[in-house]
């Protein structure tokens, strides 16, 4: 199915999403004792969907390999980046290489970014900081993660330790395939009808993410003819990307299936209803999956050609490969 932001399939870009990363996770031999920490989940079934731009921070800033360890030392919000063992402080020299290097990124078209978990230099969150007298604690943010989330503040962002978690994986995934869907519906052209129809395909994934983004954002496409079209736009990915950073929830994923069984209120047979609602029910009471519901559902709206829900995101968000919704 092509669709008006240049799918090749529902879930599928027509091009690879962008995604900038820590090198070591791709395998290349840039950490400080010359190793690497290849993630096969992200090299070999994410990778399928993505091209990578790899960023190691300690070696673009003009450090060797192997060298000395280094750790955040002092206040947790404004640390200083020391060696280990011979104190050598490259906190001025990290810091004029992230600044320089996030402008430069700008170029890149990308959409998030898998930063290398616990790392002084690109860890997201809970690295640790030492006080002068040596003791840590998990307060901390790498030096590069910080100074790129402060210039990227709505660009999604993960670490590799937590996309194991089925849910965070699903949450950064749909995030990064939907603005790749935005990007591309912005780069055909802005236009009153573009957002409309943009906006209509996502409705129901909304519902999922946040019902009072959806609200915000229903409201403000209702005025698309009345304010100043870049405007809206620039509104509506701030929501957009505000949104798809929150977590579905089975309380908020049911809610959107029984809002997708009412347009099969004439069609479905008595039989089909009882097991679509039993179905419904198990996912609720956290014995199905999700994409056991999505399956039948989809399953339906093929049957009947149930026209809107044919161009529903939410039925199909993402490639089936990546497994998002199979986790109970």
């Amino acid at each position: 199915m092509e669709g008006k932001e240049g799918l090749t399939e529902m879930g599928a870009p027509s091009g690879k999403i962008r995604l900038g990363i820590s090198a070591c996770l791709l395998g290349q031999p840039v950490r400080y004792d010359g190793g690497h920490k290849l993630d096969r989940f992200i090299v070999d079934t994410l990778g399928k969907y993505v091209e990578f731009v790899p960023v190691c921070p300690e070696v673009e800033c003009g450090l060797p390999v192997p060298r000395e360890a280094m750790r955040l030392v002092g206040d947790p919000h404004n640390p200083r980046l020391v060696t280990v063992r011979s104190g050598i402080d490259h906190t001025e020299r990290m810091l004029a290489f992230a600044r320089r290097r996030v402008v430069e990124l700008e170029k890149e078209d990308l959409c998030g970014f898998i930063f290398k978990s616990d790392s002084p230099s690109s860890g997201m969150e809970r690295v640790k900081v030492y006080t002068p007298q040596g003791m840590p604690s998990k307060t901390g943010v790498g030096m590069f993660a910080r100074v790129f989330m402060e210039h990227f503040p709505l660009l999604p962002v993960e670490e590799e330790g937590r996309l194991h978690d089925p849910k965070l994986r699903e949450t950064f995934i749909e995030a990064i395939f939907t603005l790749k869907r935005w990007r591309e519906c912005v780069a055909q052209g802005e236009s009153a009808a573009a957002l409309v129809d943009f906006h209509t395909r996502h409705k129901l994934f909304l519902m999922a993410h946040s019902p009072r983004h959806l609200r915000e954002m229903g409201q403000l496409v209702a005025k698309v003819r009345e304010l100043p079209l870049a405007e809206v736009y620039e509104r509506y990915q701030r929501l957009l990307l505000e949104a798809v950073r929150l977590k579905t929830t089975i309380k908020k994923n049911t809610n959107v299936l029984h809002h997708l069984m009412g347009y099969f209120k004439k069609e479905l047979t008595a039989d089909e209803k009882q097991e679509l609602l039993e179905i419904i029910g198990h996912y609720h009471a956290g014995l199905l999956p999700l994409i056991v519901p999505v399956t039948l559902i989809n399953h339906y709206v093929r049957k009947y050609r149930q026209p809107y829900l044919l161009t529903q995101y939410y039925l199909n968000p993402h490639p089936l490969e990546l497994q998002l919704r199979n986790h109970a």
